[in-house]
């Protein structure tokens, strides 16, 4: 044979071979593929049936212990009695709304409806007659009836249950009937990827993701088939037509090729299982189309791979033809890639030695910025301290004034030699003295950094204090606080000074916001809720609108004009909060305003006892 002849058969077996390989691919991935959807179809099959029986048996005790009710004895025994059957009418309305059914009724032995809960409405029940229900006809012989129908009065589907009800001898008197919709059901499920419908008996579909399906017949409607349906007036007035099925089996799989509601065919992999109580069967389909995409896409991808192991292959080939000639350029072309690996790693070291540099800088500046922003957090607070300064100087020079009076009176007095005014002059100074020195402890146990260890507080006496701190700046701005706190309201744990910072920032904050309304009041209120304590600070301003909230304890964010805030006073007191394992939150009042819940930890025995 030729060195043509050879080349010709060579490439004839190899296309042989890969058009085999490709097939078998093919029909690896589409079983793979098919075999996956079949184990998700079957979940959701499994899943759907599930729901369906779960909703159903959450009904179905219901109508036999609405039979044992007197209420109902009475109305069937009594049927002619107007004022027991409107009273029952109401009775069964109240029923329905509280077990959330689409209908309650009550029929006597000749399938007449006595009443109902929907008695009021347009398609009432009342005086419809339905003995041809096989629910009925369960139930009057004694038994539970169970049955799916479309409503012939109100046109809506649903499930139907029916229990006997007995006389005082024991014997059948009437029925209850309880109806339950599925319309919310198959709502539910037009958001699934998959096509799910239920068939009754006769294999009719009444329930489907596609509406188009609904009403047809998955098997031939034979005379039977139809008779059957007609006797119990199952789907009323309702035209039935069999649905254009394909059915087909691929690798062990059931496939169905059905008209969507696009209006084209589509393929369908097909699971089914069956809903013996209800006598339904659920079917899961799933869209072959996108398997079948998957399947080419990853043949393609072996053609892809085969031609360019092909293609590698011939590659081989040519180079063994010329690898000799070739010998001499690698070893050539090897000396100078040496080179070129070394002038790289060279360049390498280089960029990583300036790398280590700017990490190494750039974790110097983070560390400034950190150090820089616990110098802002104090500087926040020193400022915040200048505000209050300000407003507390009145509350000083007040006192100073008093002191001074009091000074020159006793000076006087003890000319004239009243001893006695004289001295109640110096204790009304003394006390004078001692109150700027609590305002001046208070300023100072703000300014500084606290490192103290949590403590058991009343909450009404650091309340108190913080007033006390505060107190100049709100009467400056005209804002009225009304405490409201209970007495058996139990002691928290928090450190003083810090707990007292939190309620200055938060009271400041509330008046802040006040500036301008009509109605300017603080109202502080605390309750205990399982364990801890929280304290309310309402005010009457605009409230926190809803695009800040998440950032108003932010650090340095302040919706105050420039100067009138660093933004850091509410992050201080949440922080404050976080160490006291508390919280601090903001919410807007449904009556305008915001409200600002500070919650602490209650003091536990143990710890009352060690105070």
């Amino acid at each position: 044979m030729s060195q043509r002849g050879r080349r010709f058969f060579w490439a004839v077996l190899v296309g042989l071979v890969c058009l085999g390989l490709t097939l078998a691919v093919a029909r690896v991935a589409t079983r793979g593929y098919l075999s996956e959807a079949q184990a998700r179809a079957e979940s959701t099959l499994r899943q759907t049936a599930n729901a369906l029986e779960g909703h159903l048996r959450r009904f179905e005790a219901l109508p036999e212990l609405l039979a044992d009710a007197p209420e109902m004895r009475d109305l069937v025994t009594q049927p002619e009695d107007p004022a027991r059957r409107m009273a029952m009418n109401r009775w069964l309305k109240a029923k329905n709304g509280v077990v959330q059914s689409s209908d309650l009724y009550v029929m006597d032995l000749a399938g007449d409806t006595l009443a109902a809960s929907n008695y009021d409405r347009a398609d009432s029940f009342v005086g419809q007659n339905f003995a041809y229900r096989p629910y009925f006809l369960d139930a009057a012989a004694g038994g539970k009836g169970r049955f799916f129908a479309l409503g012939t009065t109100s046109g809506v589907r649903g499930y139907y249950f029916g229990a006997p009800i007995r006389d005082a001898q024991g014997q059948v008197a009437g029925v209850v009937a309880l109806k339950i919709g599925i319309d919310d059901i198959e709502a539910s499920w037009r958001t699934w990827e998959y096509r799910i419908i239920v068939s009754d008996p006769e294999g009719i579909i009444f329930m489907s993701t596609d509406p188009g399906w609904r009403y047809r017949g998955l098997l031939p409607l034979t005379e039977a088939r139809l008779a059957r349906t007609e006797a119990s007036r199952r789907y009323a007035e309702v035209r039935l037509e069999e649905l254009e099925v394909q059915r087909g089996n691929e690798a062990g799989f059931d496939l169905m090729r059905l008209v969507a509601e696009d209006g084209r065919e589509h393929e369908y992999l097909a699971t089914a299982q069956d809903m013996p109580g209800a006598g339904w069967t659920v079917h899961v389909l799933l869209d072959t189309a996108s398997l079948r995409a998957q399947a080419r896409l990853a043949v393609a991808a072996f053609v892809l791979l085969l031609a360019v192991a092909l293609s590698l292959a011939v590659v081989v080939v040519q180079r063994r033809a010329r690898l000799a000639e070739r010998i001499a350029m690698q070893a050539a072309a090897q000396v100078e890639l040496e080179r070129q690996v070394q002038e790289r790693t060279a360049d390498l070291m280089r960029v990583n030695r300036q790398i280590e540099m700017e990490v190494a800088e750039r974790r110097l500046t983070e560390q400034e910025l950190r150090q820089t922003q616990a110098d802002l957090v104090q500087a926040g607070k020193l400022a915040a301290l200048g505000q209050m300064s300000a407003a507390l100087s009145h509350e000083i020079n007040q006192p100073l004034a008093a002191a001074r009076n009091y000074a020159d009176s006793a000076a006087l007095l003890i000319e004239r030699g009243d001893g006695a005014r004289a001295r109640d002059n110096i204790g009304q100074i003394l006390a004078l003295i001692d109150r700027m020195a609590a305002i001046a402890r208070h300023l100072r146990h703000v300014a500084r950094k606290p490192d103290e260890v949590l403590k058991v507080l009343s909450l009404p006496a650091v309340l108190d204090e913080a007033m006390v701190v505060a107190g100049a700046r709100l009467e400056a701005a005209g804002v009225e606080v009304v405490a409201d706190l209970p007495a058996s309201l139990p002691p928290v744990k928090g450190g003083p000074v810090r707990l007292q910072q939190v309620l200055v920032n938060v009271l400041s904050n509330a008046a802040d916001a006040m500036e301008g309304a009509a109605l300017r009041r603080i109202e502080v209120s605390a309750r205990e809720d399982g364990g801890r304590v929280i304290l309310s600070v309402r005010d009457h301003g605009p409230g926190v609108p809803p695009a800040i909230a998440d950032r108003i304890f932010d650090p340095f964010f302040t919706t105050k004009t420039v100067g009138a805030g660093l933004g850091l006073g509410l992050s201080i007191s949440y922080n404050i909060m976080k160490d006291f394992s508390g919280d601090l939150r903001v919410a807007n009042h449904p009556e305008g305003g915001a409200v600002f819940d500070i919650v602490l930890q209650a003091a536990t025995a143990g710890q009352l006892a060690a105070e």
